[in-house]
């Protein structure tokens, strides 16, 4: 029995990273899908170039939702996830097709090498000897949901292999150019986390946005081994730290205040409960 593979791919805005991506998987897999969030560059012709079908799905802030719909859409008895700024090199590749040929397992977990500010983070948390992720499954062996960074998870029962983490076996990351790329990022994915939580009934008090802020970022540069990353380890270690900060900091805020809205509001009539005092008097004369 002849066994498929195919590749969901989710793109807004790729033009200069979707071509590499694309062109580490085109030679093994059976059907690419491109799902595109209306881009405003050449990323749907980048993807029609490489072999790719483009569906367009709406923008929503972040990935998942449109990750879920891409996954759907493939045609393969086996899918493999890919990031358009993600390469899969010749080795995994070979070992992916090996493990579809001798049927090995249900879901893959495998290991990341994720590149910050121009070079590889070897530890920290998302460094090669900790990152990993199930990308590649049977179709059906993993679930879905809407929420951020937990949109997949395997279904009870499925067979797990997670590959050695050696370079070569990694998915290559070629994610945040610099720290304003970093910064970027966290204060987006912060806003929907937020509402998410808001939405779940969630609470944030002040000792639990101390206590996760310290405690992500001891987790990151002490427990995974940050401080052997060198500036690199330090800066994402202190940036993590910062994206639970802000993520409990906006969920506080809207608890307490409200949207940005809420707070224009509020100024405006601060703005002319200050100003009352000016109606009905000129220059020199007393209220």
């Amino acid at each position: 029995m002849i066994v498929s593979i195919g590749v969901a791919v989710n793109t807004l805005n790729e033009e200069r990273n979707l071509g590499f991506a694309l062109r580490s998987v085109r030679s093994w897999v059976d059907d690419i899908v491109v799902v595109d969030m209306h881009s405003d560059d050449g990323t749907a012709e980048v993807a029609r170039r490489h072999g790719a079908r483009v569906l367009l799905h709406e923008r929503m802030g972040f990935a998942d939702p449109a990750r879920a719909f891409a996954v759907e859409q493939v045609r393969g008895d086996w899918v493999l996830i890919l990031d358009a700024d993600e390469i899969v090199p010749p080795a995994l590749a070979r070992r992916l097709q090996e493990i579809v040929a001798h049927d090995l397992a249900d879901v893959v977990h495998i290991p990341y090498q994720n590149y910050f500010v121009g070079a590889p983070l070897r530890f920290t948390f998302v460094g090669l000897f900790n990152d990993k992720h199930a990308r590649f499954f049977k179709r059906g062996a993993l679930e879905t949901s809407g929420r951020v960074h937990r949109y997949l998870r395997p279904r009870p029962g499925r067979r797990q292999l997670t590959l050695p983490r050696r370079p070569e076996l990694a998915m290559q990351h070629f994610g945040y150019l610099d720290l304003e790329h970093f910064a970027e990022k966290i204060d987006r994915y912060t806003t929907i986390e937020a509402r998410q939580m808001l939405d779940r009934g969630e609470r944030a008090g002040t000792f639990r946005m101390l206590l996760a802020t310290v405690r992500e970022f001891f987790t990151h540069y002490l427990r995974y081994g940050g401080m052997l990353d060198g500036w690199r380890g330090f800066s994402y270690s202190a940036f993590m730290a910062y994206y639970y900060a802000a993520k409990y900091g906006k969920l506080r805020a809207l608890q307490t205040v409200g949207d940005r809205e809420d707070i224009r509001e509020r100024y405006v009539r601060l703005a002319e409960s200050w100003l009352a005092g000016y109606e009905g008097t000129k220059a020199g004369e007393e209220p």
